[in-house]
């Protein structure tokens, strides 16, 4: 047996994982006027229109940041950043490479997520803290990549160097600090390592970083707070300002772990530990509030039990029967009916932002996501309804943005929350065909959240722009609003209306607890019985005729509990509102300084706002990035503007298994309909092998194209097809003997391509989804006269395996080319493995691969290589060749393989993903491209990316 080793190394520099997951190029509409807000920490960038938004947020940062940069250094340099208003996403994000920030505008209906407090606010305080971060972690080596690679380079230096969860948590720390609320004191936001603790699952710092396919594990902003909070509480203001300056300059080998060691006289283990136990301590010294956790133990044995669902927004039927909407790791979310005990599906649920649904009367109605067709930063929220009983599903709202549907009580008319481009907040009341019956004036600007029907009148959580909440009842024939609570900063989310009484979940001190009002004499009472005072979290209620449900945050995921109303106890609340105050969780650091409640003493001066031009850096190039993926060695020179319309690149590659160089420019616009693209290659030392030697030419090529990107999604498929043209010009230039009116010959070809990708939604542990179909076709033809062409058409069908997470992917291929080769065109034929790849005439592939999971190790070493599962493929491919032209005898022949393939998935340096393969093929057929013709071969593959 042969072993041969093949690695494919993609690896060094890149931008950062967050910004290209952010940036959607070419994703708006190019009608979009854009203005700006120009101040020396930031541009702001935003549509036409938009003008109190751009205004407020360059006036928060303006007035923040010279009163808390000093946490995290003096460096400042200006960052566009652009307010994106067509998108139902609530997001935002820094990136570099390029330097720049987005603000997704439309806020979260969920008010304990993300806070209350009004999101352009909270957006700026957040992201801004990241803009500080970056300009003050250009230090060190980090600074020589820089210099060296661009901001890339920068990006790949703060990667290795500072961990995602300092990022987080210290701009967590930041809204916390500076406001009366962030989600350092949201109860909700610690939710998933209080669930952790009380399982008695004590999962290691690597688990924690690189999550789990098995298990829930937190994501890293709430450690990320954790850690950075305990730091500020212990160590004083400058901690992490000094231990971040050295853990960037990268001058030891763990170079956080090194510098948080240095500054505490901790080690990091040591440091973690002493954070966990301060947060641990904190929810256990709050007697009904939360599960009791022992210091450093706990209570509970140890439950050895992976996730097993989220069971979200219960809704009766009756006493006995209960709808909720459930997701596991092993199948996408659905509709489920609970009749005393026994579950059925209804159906499966579309794409959504959220797992909220409403039911009456044998209907289910909620907000389904649909992308624009073209425009990747436009984006839609439709009104769906389900029938209980068949499953079928009704669209009744197009090209929509309603949040938080809900039907009424004679079920003819639904209520549903609408935000506009332009940021206003309305409730919009429909019949079930989606028709608009009436618009609710909201002359009071409050921020609408989960509507819901009350006889004629409208129940909603209602939040002002300073964050503080309460209970509204608001008639839609004039908009006049009552408020049924005194209003405060403690979130109120998920109410439901039952007869005289809405139920809604509130906070209350270190954990979210369940309320009532009643509606005829204006009531609050507290509803508590065992369960609740023991749950973390008390979430999504809702009423039958005799009984109550709601949900709790688990390890295991969102757990759905019962009990009958007259076994809960009703605690009557004076004063008419939320009691306590929102906890700082013993973090006394978040009252020092001079940042206290700094949010609210932002002024809104006017700011001149002027037109910001379009082609501003339209060419702005930003990293020297290379990119070595044998037998090409790529360094390239990338740009891309701030609008995300132009991407130029600027490259040089050597192509070792021909030795060519080649130089290139390339260019992308793609802020018209369809992509515009341009470029040209010069092609050095290309080769030719012939029985006499080598016979070396140049080549030279421009071309000039257009594509058309489509997103076709919509339901719970996820849809794509691209089809474009490109016009390309060749010329060879050969030397010597060669140098004839043939061999120097101009191509003129045009490059015509389309593919097509559809699949339904996947789970977690998915390896392919269960159905799927890519398909994808390019031919290549000669325009001036040659004979010169070339087909290839490739296909993947995705097939559900004999049980769950199985796939069984089926693949075929068809390549045919000019008899002669005239074009000289690049193979791209995806061989039989194993074998060596040859251009032939005719090639023809069909292969089966069966995929399984084998297991979940959820292990890593050292703090440098994590492995979260091991994968198995077995595979089978047959290829037919066929070529009479050009060889010296006539191909026609079989190219079989059978083999096997294990694949280990985790991560690396606790950031980036790898999947690592040992292929074993057997080959059915003599090779005979290969002078060895060895029929076994065994080939690693490595691929290893910084995207």
């Amino acid at each position: 047996m042969r072993y041969l080793i093949k690695p494919t190394l993609l690896l060094l520099l890149v931008t950062t994982a967050t910004t290209l997951r952010a940036q959607q190029f070419g994703g708006n509409p190019p009608q979009i006027k854009w203005r700006q807000v120009n101040t020396p920490a930031a541009r702001v960038i935003f549509p036409a229109g938009m003008d109190s938004a751009g205004i407020r947020i360059a006036n928060i940062i303006s007035q923040m940041n010279s009163r808390i940069q000093a946490t995290i250094g003096g460096k400042q340099k200006q960052i566009s950043i652009v307010l994106q208003n067509q998108t139902t996403q609530s997001n935002g994000y820094v990136g570099l490479a390029p330097f720049r920030s987005e603000f997704y505008l439309t806020p979260d209906q969920n008010n304990f997520e993300l806070g209350s407090l009004r999101w352009t606010d909270q957006l700026a305080v957040h992201e801004f803290r990241h803009v500080q971060q970056f300009n003050n972690f250009d230090v060190g080596l980090s600074h020589a990549l820089r210099v060296i690679f661009g901001e890339g380079g920068q990006a790949v230096g703060n990667e290795l160097s500072i961990p995602n969860w300092f990022f987080e948590g210290d701009a967590v720390f930041n809204e916390t600090y500076v406001t009366t609320q962030g989600r350092g004191r949201l109860p909700y936001f610690f939710n998933g390592y209080r669930a952790l603790w009380a399982a008695g699952k004590n999962y290691s710092y690597m688990k924690l970083r690189n999550g789990s396919y098995r298990d829930y594990v937190p994501d890293h902003y709430p450690l990320g707070y954790m850690l950075v909070s305990y730091g500020r509480e212990k160590y004083g203001d400058d901690f992490w300002k000094n231990v971040t300056h050295d853990a960037a300059s990268l001058t030891k080998f763990y170079p956080m772990q090194s510098a948080i060691k240095k500054y505490s006289w901790k080690s990091f283990g040591e440091f973690r530990d002493s954070a966990f136990y301060h947060y641990k301590t904190e929810f256990n010294s709050d007697g009904h509030n939360g599960p009791h956790i022992q210091k450093f133990a706990f209570l509970n044995k140890k439950d050895n039990r992976h996730f097993i669902a989220d069971q979200e927004y219960p809704a009766y039927v009756d006493d006995n029967t209960i709808i909720y909407n459930k997701s596991t790791y092993n199948h996408p979310p659905v509709f489920v009916i609970n009749k005393d005990g026994v579950e059925r599906t209804i159906t499966g649920r579309n794409f959504s932002l959220d797992s909220y649904f409403d039911y009456h009367d044998g209907k289910i109605v909620y907000a389904s996501y649909r992308p624009d067709l073209r425009w990747s930063y436009r984006d839609y929220e439709e009104i769906t309804l389900v029938d209980v009983q068949t499953g079928q599903e009704t669209r009744i709202t197009k090209g929509t943005k309603y949040f938080s549907p809900s039907i009424s009580a004679d079920g003819k008319r639904i209520v549903a929350v609408r935000v506009t481009p332009d940021g206003k907040n309305e409730l919009h009341i429909l019949d079930m065909s989606g028709k608009v019956l009436t618009v609710i004036a909201n002359s009071q600007n409050l921020f609408y959240t989960y509507p819901k029907f009350y006889g004629d009148k409208i129940i909603a959580a209602v939040r002002k722009a300073d964050g503080t909440m309460s209970i509204a009842m608001i008639d839609p024939a004039n908009g006049n609003t009552e408020y049924l609570l005194a209003f405060s900063i403690k979130p109120i989310a998920f109410p439901s209306v039952h007869q005289d009484k809405v139920y809604f979940s509130a906070t209350e001190g270190k954990n979210d607890g369940l309320f009532a009002l009643s509606l005829t004499d204006k009531k609050l009472y507290r509803l508590q019985n065992d369960t609740t005072k023991t749950n973390i979290g008390n979430y999504q209620p809702t009423v039958s005729a005799g009984k109550i449900a709601w949900v709790s945050f688990t390890a295991y995921g969102y757990q759905l509990h019962q009990a009958n109303s007259s076994a809960m106890q009703w605690q009557a609340i004076e004063g008419n509102a939320i009691p306590g105050t929102l906890p700082d969780m013993g973090i006394t650091a978040l009252s020092k300084g001079n940042a206290s409640d700094l949010l609210a003493s932002v002024q809104n001066t006017t700011a001149p706002v002027s037109k910001y031009n379009k082609a501003f850096h339209l060419v702005n190039f930003h990293t020297l990035q290379p990119n070595f993926v044998d037998p090409n060695y790529t360094i390239a020179l990338q740009g891309e503007n701030v609008l995300n319309t132009l991407q130029t690149q600027l490259s040089f590659n050597y192509n070792s298994n021909e030795g060519y160089k080649e130089y290139g420019l390339g260019t992308v616009y793609g802020a018209l309909f369809p992509y515009l693209s341009a470029g040209v290659d010069y092609i050095v030392d290309r080769k030719i092998n012939t029985t006499t030697g080598n016979i070396y030419y140049d080549q030279l090529q421009y071309y000039a194209g257009i594509e058309i990107p489509l997103t076709l999604s919509k339901g719970r498929t996820s849809t794509g097809l691209a089809f474009g043209s490109n016009l390309v010009y060749s010329r060879n230039f050969f030397s010597g003997l060669y140098n004839n009116s043939r061999n120097n010959r101009e191509l003129w070809y045009l490059d015509n391509y389309v593919s097509f990708g559809t699949h339904g939604r996947s789970a977690r542990k998915n390896i392919y989804p269960s159905l799927g179909l890519n398909l994808s076709a390019d031919y290549k033809t000669a325009i001036n006269g040659i004979d010169a062409n070339q087909f290839l058409g490739t296909g993947n069908v995705y097939l559900p395996g004999l049980f769950t997470n199985h796939s069984l992917v089926i693949t075929g291929a068809y390549h045919q080319r000019d008899k002669y080769d005239n074009g000289g065109f690049s193979n791209d034929f995806p061989f039989a493995r194993g074998y060596s790849a040859e251009n032939l005439y005719q090639i023809s592939k069909v292969s089966a691969d069966y995929h399984f999971p084998i297991a979940y190790p959820d292990a890593g070493v050292a703090n440098a290589a994590y492995l979260s599962r091991i994968r198995a493929n077995i595979f089978y491919d047959y290829s037919y060749g066929y070529d009479p032209y050009v060889f010296s005898r006539k191909i026609d022949d079989t190219f079989r393989t059978a083999g096997a393939q294990i694949t280990f998935d985790g991560q690396l340096w606790n950031f980036l993903p790898y999947s690592i393969a040992i292929r074993y093929s057997h080959l059915l057929d003599d090779n005979i491209f290969s002078s060895s013709n060895q029929h076994n071969r065994i080939e690693i593959v490595i691929p290893i990316s910084l995207f």
